[in-house]
């Protein structure tokens, strides 16, 4: 019955994040702002929000019963193993996802109204990812998996950085767009890594910590943040550089 249960919340898993990984790619690459890039970017949220919602639950399941759940793995890993990588590392990267896809949409939808992105579902995933990433960095580091203390910085510094945009004192006009940029695609970094990591486990278990297969998709992420991020710093400094136009007396 558990494997039953569980084997169902991979199926929907797998639709939610392949559905995700092909929508990722309208907005990034697409004109910025137009119908298909805000229809995409919807289908995106949705997906990634039902692909975390589903790594949620499929490590809870894990962890209450990590052979029973995992029984292709039975003999190549011990329960402490599976619980640390398919349990807890995989809570905390779903808790990661939610907290990624939920804070990028609000902040596409109320862009400069930080009072609503405040709300509270916004506020309370700050500190839920803050102890979800602590729990994985502690489990790693009692179970001699240093990838799980490493990966666990990145939920630190996205509550970090989440915080300091919804109350810094004063904002530029594009670091909204900054802000939404940088949570998406790291939703995007997130699934891609899934499938590459995760996925892998019932082909060649051993590449699930394989850290060729969690760099490839952190590297292009960051650069199409990096490089959009830049694209966005050119922007103010045209607009900044205008001159004002002379009213009339």
């Amino acid at each position: 019955m558990v494997y039953l249960l569980f084997e169902s919340l991979v199926a929907l898993h797998i639709l939610g994040g392949v559905t995700g990984a092909v929508a990722f790619w309208i907005p990034v690459v697409g004109r910025k702002g137009g119908s298909l890039h805000i229809k995409a970017g919807r289908i995106f949220t949705r997906a990634l929000l039902i692909t975390g919602t589903c790594a949620i639950l499929m490590s809870l399941l894990t962890l209450a019963e990590p052979i029973a759940t995992h029984p292709h793995l039975e003999g190549k890993f011990d329960e402490t193993f599976i619980r640390g990588i398919f349990g807890w590392m995989m809570l905390y990267l779903g808790v990661l996802t939610l907290n990624l896809v939920w804070y990028g949409w609000l902040c596409a939808l109320h862009r400069n109204d930080r009072m609503a992105l405040r709300e509270w579902r916004n506020l309370w995933s700050q500190p839920i990812l803050v102890i979800a990433a602590a729990n994985c960095a502690w489990q790693g580091w009692i179970g001699d998996q240093m990838l799980m203390v490493a990966i666990a910085f990145v939920g630190f510094a996205t509550a970090a950085t989440n915080l300091w945009f919804m109350f810094k004192p004063t904002l530029s006009k594009v670091d909204w767009q900054k802000e939404h940029l940088k949570a998406l695609v790291g939703g995007g970094i997130s699934v891609y890594t899934a499938f590459m990591a995760f996925g892998s486990v019932r082909i060649f278990p051993e590449l699930a910590l394989n850290p060729v297969m969690w760099a490839i998709p952190l590297t292009i992420g960051v650069s199409i943040i990096i490089y959009q991020w830049a694209k966005l710093d050119g922007y103010l400094r045209r607009f900044q550089a205008r001159p004002l136009r002379a009213t009339k007396s």
